[in-house]
């Protein structure tokens, strides 16, 4: 099969560190490649994972967008039930009240 030329390009001192490395464990880069390419080509994925680093991003976006829907849908329900004018300290003696009841006093 012919072989063809790849370039790429590659900080100068990381290509020194993986020309140690490749020394080190008896291969050249491209021995290196071709073994990475081959590997790829055989089980059909990376051989390492591959993160979307935004994703956190986006997780915490739709965190906070489920929160305010949530927080908009309790605020209708208390308009509803004509709660939403409550202070704290009626909000405390409702909360106060439904627990002497639930222990029965």
């Amino acid at each position: 099969m012919a072989s063809v030329n790849v370039t790429i390009r590659v900080e100068e001192e990381t290509k020194r560190q993986f020309d140690d490395f490749c020394d080190n464990v008896g291969m050249n880069i491209t021995t290196a490649f071709n073994m990475f390419i081959k590997a790829v080509l055989r089980t059909r994925e990376l051989p390492f994972a591959v993160t979307d680093v935004n994703a956190n991003e986006r997780e915490t976006k739709l965190i906070l967008a489920r929160a305010k829907e949530s927080m908009q849908a309790m605020q209708q329900e208390a308009v509803i039930n004509g709660t939403s004018e409550m202070t704290m300290d009626e909000i405390d003696a409702e909360i106060a009240a439904y627990r002497r009841e639930k222990r029965g006093l």
